[in-house]
């Protein structure tokens, strides 16, 4: 396996086929991936046999009600624009925080690649947290929020979570956000208070130098640690079809609130 690093985060892998991975490999990307946030595994001539495969690989895989499944794969989702009269809407965020027990991992692969446009961003949520003030940081260290579900009719659901993640793998403390949206509460602070706040950690996070901007090719499968990174997609100027099918995976290591120091 081979990897170029990117910046601000992410990693560019070859030398691996998307598929069921042997312990060692996957112990290698799951490395990469703490490190890095995101791994981009490009020219992957695969199917959803072998993108499920690679995503159970990681850990027990996950699904979010109220998605639109694969049509004969029922743990994978249907991300795309085809047959929408308006794009898609999507904002800052990390998938699946309104249950106790988010997804560690999520992964897409590229289905339909659109001519133009329908790039995914990604920001790198350890940088955010070390570029905090020294008095954000005072706030953040100790603060949990509450998660909510959006945008998923009939589906309800909110979860505690720390504001500070030290990541299983690495040891660094991550700022763990979503979208402001979903966002309900913050320890100690009246729900104003909360709103802006979180509002302004959002807009620390996701500054242009803090994020990387994925312009997808055909044959595409790309991975992302959701304990590091926060992520959207840019549905402004697409043109053509984009359709990707998404699957997420739990880990055995489980994140931890920042520890004091």
């Amino acid at each position: 396996m081979k990897h170029e690093a990117l910046h601000p985060l992410g990693v560019r892998v070859s030398g691996i086929a998307v598929g069921a991975l042997n312990p060692s490999d996957t112990d290698e990307l799951r490395t990469l991936l703490a490190e890095h946030g995101v791994a981009i595994l490009p020219d992957q001539h695969v199917g959803n046999d072998e993108f499920l495969a690679f995503v159970q690989s990681f850990g027990d895989l996950l699904f979010t009600d109220g998605e639109t499944p694969v049509d004969g794969f029922p743990d994978l989702n249907v991300v795309s624009n085809v047959g929408r009269s308006t794009p898609p809407k999507s904002t800052f965020h990390v998938d699946t925080t309104y249950v106790p027990h988010p997804p560690a991992y999520t992964a897409l692969r590229a289905v339909d690649v659109p001519e133009q446009g329908g790039q995914t961003l990604f920001s790198n949520q350890y940088r955010a947290y070390d570029t905090l003030s020294a008095d954000d940081r005072k706030i953040v260290d100790g603060a949990s929020v509450t998660h909510t579900v959006t945008g998923l009719d009939g589906i309800e659901g909110s979860a505690d979570h720390p504001l500070a993640l030290e990541h299983p793998v690495t040891g660094r403390s991550a700022l763990y956000l979503t979208a402001p949206a979903r966002c309900r509460a913050v320890s100690s602070m009246t729900a104003e208070q909360a709103f802006e706040f979180i509002a302004r950690l959002v807009d620390h996070s996701t500054r242009e130098d803090n994020v990387l901007r994925h312009s997808w090719s055909p044959h595409d499968v790309v991975i992302w640690d959701n304990r590091c990174v926060m992520h959207k997609a840019d549905h402004s100027g697409v043109v053509g079809d984009r359709t990707m099918h998404r699957g997420m995976s739990s880990d055995r290591a489980v994140a931890r609130p920042r520890q004091a120091r």
